[in-house]
């Protein structure tokens, strides 16, 4: 059975190669900063403790941290003098006896499942567990060296011999340690080395002179994968996605062109939702079962109900709330607004601060002036009500339950229910206008021509 774990997350690197003020930790994947991807990570392996180790002025990844989990401790590492350094700069932690998971705020796919695994090992008696992967290209990586099963050094790139240039596994960085010897092993790391620091790599032989098990886990290359730079980024995001992709088509979602959907770290999909080409879900976005979401809509802070179907060209802002049934068409922008069951909002129609009743139908061109330069105002539509097409609703207003209003009008005033609202100038034939316009205005195009 798995002891106490410490998931100790080191957040301290700048990332210049990034060229961004942004700390390199807090860059998102799935919209969600790379070390909070870690922490969840942590946290589904049930690590049951999480400290982090940021760099001095590094308050903007304290407060990420902290916004994921409250309970969070953070630490400073003031000098860079090495990753054993960095993991002593938590030495209150430390000492509380945890097994502890050494991980890296940059490396956003490591699986819970890996370090699930690398607990499980601590618990079988094993000091140090060290993460590898094998590839078809080791040149820049450290080479984890075993006999027989059991993990005897790592030994970087440039210092290898010929032989052991020819070893694929490589290490991965990330490493356990079991909190019985955690603290003796990190002790034990001096710096004697060309750059005068503390590489948390050197507990393995440490650990070995000391006759203590030391074992290497094969983990996935991609997994360990660290971003540097933007391009990088890049590449982590693609991957991520296409896992995200992957398993929600395996949980029952239907996804026409699956490269084109992107989705958020936090995006949830009932079964039996239909996704169309060219997709972007923000964060905080629920779909109900059996929904459909048409091609190129953009999602935030939305939820769909069963049923619902959604676009093309739609954009549902944050504080969306689709009931069930609901029909959003293309061309359609809804801002913090209810439509409740049945409601229809077809096309080209902006609904901002507002509530629809149940099977409402708002016709094309219908705006809600939610806005008057300073504040925001509400606009409520009852149940079964209509609104004809290229109206302009003034909030605050109140349209009753199966009130109608005129095509055209601009309504400010409340509509009781069962009445209808004209808003508009009443429309007057003058005779013969049309002719004497264009005499009007052929002469004066000869005038100016001349």
């Amino acid at each position: 059975m798995a002891r106490d774990c410490l998931a100790l997350i080191l957040a301290a690197g700048e990332g210049t190669r990034m060229r961004s003020s942004l700390p390199k930790v807090l860059h998102p994947v799935a919209n969600l900063p790379m070390v909070c991807h870690v922490m969840r990570a942590s946290a589904k392996a049930n690590c049951e403790h999480v400290a982090v180790v940021v760099g001095s002025g590094a308050e903007a990844v304290e407060d990420a941290v902290r916004k994921e989990n409250p309970s969070t401790e953070t630490f400073v590492q003031t000098e860079r003098l090495g990753t054993g350094h960095a993991v002593l700069a938590a030495r209150r932690v430390v000492e509380q006896g945890h097994d502890i998971l050494v991980l890296f705020g940059d490396t956003p796919l490591v699986a819970s499942e890996t370090l699930d695994a690398m607990r499980s090992e601590l618990s079988k008696g094993a000091a140090v567990v060290v993460l590898g992967f094998r590839t078809d290209n080791p040149d820049g990586y450290g080479r984890l060296l075993e006999d027989d099963g059991k993990l005897l050094a790592i030994r970087e790139h440039k210092e290898a011999s010929d032989a052991e240039k020819q070893v694929n596994f490589c290490n991965g960085g990330i490493m356990g340690l079991s909190g019985e010897h955690a603290l003796n092993l990190l002790d034990a790391i001096g710096n004697d080395n060309a750059k005068g620091e503390y590489y948390l790599t050197d507990v393995v032989e440490i650990a070995n002179e000391k006759g203590l098990r030391v074992v290497a886990m094969e983990g996935s290359e991609t997994e360990v994968l660290g971003v540097n730079t933007r391009d990088g980024l890049a590449q982590v995001e693609a991957l991520w996605q296409e896992k995200a992709r992957l398993t929600l088509m395996q949980s029952g979602v239907s996804m026409q062109a699956p490269e084109t959907v992107f989705l958020s770290a936090d995006t949830v999909i009932d079964t039996d939702v239909i996704l169309e080409p060219n997709i972007v879900f923000g964060p905080k976005v629920v779909i109900g079962k059996s929904a459909q979401i048409k091609a190129f809509c953009h999602l935030e802070g939305a939820h769909v109900g069963e049923g619902s179907v959604v676009g093309p060209f739609a954009r549902l802002r944050p504080g969306t709330q689709l009931h069930d049934e609901t029909k959003v068409g293309n061309f359609v922008e809804i801002k913090n607004a209810v439509v409740e069951q049945g409601a229809k909002v077809n096309h080209l129609t902006y609904i901002g601060d507002a509530e629809i009743g149940k099977a409402a139908n708002i016709g094309a061109g219908t705006i809600t002036c939610n806005y008057d330069g300073m504040n925001k105002h509400k606009t409520v539509i009852g149940a079964n009500a209509f609104i004809g097409s290229n109206s302009a609703l003034v909030a605050p207003v109140t349209i009753g339950d199966g009130a109608y209003v005129a095509s055209g009008s601009v309504i400010t005033e409340d509509i009781p229910s069962q009445a209808m609202g004209i808003g508009r100038g009443r429309q007057a034939n003058k005779e013969g206008y049309g002719a004497q316009i264009r005499e009007r205005n052929a002469k004066i195009k000869a005038e100016r021509s001349s």
